[in-house]
């Protein structure tokens, strides 16, 4: 990993750390940042890497793998609940907080550090066609399911989809941009795309939230197991099994590492699903993963075919 780029990230999760706890920025300054990162960050990124990529059959398993996780999580979650009598909202957080990665906002800048660049197009494959579609499809109906609502149509899902930037992007990436754009294009998008790792640190320094009372630390311990140890664990025999190699192997484990996602983190709390322990999983995640990832990006050469 760059040291340059570790450095930035301690450096920008601490600052925001410290903004928050003086108040130097208004209510809502995390949000704001992230919809810069999701408006302009993240199909910068995109638009930059994408086009590079030569698809190919063996992507399948970037695809295929966060699906595969989510169904073992709904397993691992089933015992949990039952070994720990967990409410049905603490299991609800756990299915959300584990079975999603944060495989955009951390994920890219994070891929980008420790693997490189030219790992980047991979991680959108993992993200856009695995974790993103999952979340906006599968995720909205388990949301549904443990909230009380009752589940959207399969209309209601496509314009969920629809309506994501990043896979506007997506489309036009594969379709229409070229790999070698103007420089004058490149440079700029460039530019937006490293802008990205700076905000969404600053942004999780100022909303993070890492306190919880003492009866849901088990909940909180099984979810950071679950989420940060096992999933990656579990990828590195689905990647053999798919036939990934090299840096889609690599990429494909880490990304199966990464933390909690904000966003369904988000939207579980907003149906009211154990929130507390929804903002401690994805602060603690986050702060953990930045020893884990490390150490998991150190070990990948040696794992991968």
């Amino acid at each position: 990993m760059a040291f340059d780029a570790f450095a930035l990230i301690l450096a920008m999760l601490a600052l925001g750390l410290l903004f928050a706890r003086l108040r130097l920025f208004p209510e809502g300054a995390a949000h704001v940042l992230n919809l810069v990162v999701l408006y302009v960050c993240l199909p910068a990124a995109v638009l930059t890497f994408v086009p590079r990529l030569h698809l190919d059959p063996s992507l399948l398993g970037l695809m295929l793998t966060p699906w595969i996780l989510m169904g073992a999580v709904y397993g691992l979650v089933a015992v949990a609940g039952r070994a720990l009598k967990l409410a049905r909202s603490e299991q609800a957080a756990l299915l959300i907080c584990v079975g999603f990665s944060n495989s955009s906002f951390i994920g890219y800048p994070m891929v980008r550090a420790l693997l490189g660049d030219h790992a980047l197009p991979y991680a959108v494959v993992y993200d856009q066609f695995g974790t993103f579609l999952m979340l906006s499809t599968l995720g909205i109906v388990i949301l549904a399911r443990y909230s009380g609502e009752t589940p959207p149509g399969a209309r209601q899902l496509a314009l969920r989809v629809l309506k994501f930037p990043p896979l506007w992007a997506l489309v036009f990436a594969v379709t229409l941009m070229p790999a070698a754009p103007p420089a004058w294009i490149a440079s700029g998008l460039q530019r937006l795309a490293d802008a990205m790792l700076p905000l969404v640190m600053l942004s999780v320094g100022l909303s993070i939230q890492l306190r919880l009372p003492r009866h849901e630390l088990k909940p909180l311990a099984v979810g950071l197991a679950l989420r940060l140890l096992v999933m990656p664990a579990l990828a590195i025999p689905l990647s053999y099994a798919f036939g990934l190699r090299g840096q889609l192997f690599q990429v494909n484990v880490l990304e199966s590492a990464m933390p909690t996602m904000i966003t369904a983190a988000a939207l579980a709390i907003s149906h009211n699903l154990a929130p507390r322990l929804c903002a401690a999983l994805t602060g603690y995640s986050i702060v953990l993963s930045l020893a884990t990832l490390p150490v998991l990006a150190w070990l990948l050469p040696h794992l991968a075919p």
